[in-house]
């Protein structure tokens, strides 16, 4: 039997619907790579926001009740 041989209609169908199934699997995982990626970034902006915030508020409040 030979490998090259002549691919059925049937086959050459499935072969092109797996590879777009392969290609839209690979898009979603990059989206939700990429929505992970911009989550994490604006989770820390807010934890930094938070840390470098409230230490400045609390010595405003300590430093005029003195």
């Amino acid at each position: 039997m030979a490998t090259n041989q002549k691919l059925t209609k049937k086959q050459k169908a499935d072969r092109v619907r797996a590879a777009e199934e392969r290609e839209r699997r690979e898009k979603e995982r990059r989206e939700a790579a990429e929505r992970t990626k911009k989550i994490f970034t604006v989770v820390v902006c807010v934890i930094l926001v938070l840390a470098l915030g409230i230490p400045t508020v609390a010595l405003a409040f300590l430093g005029t009740g003195a």
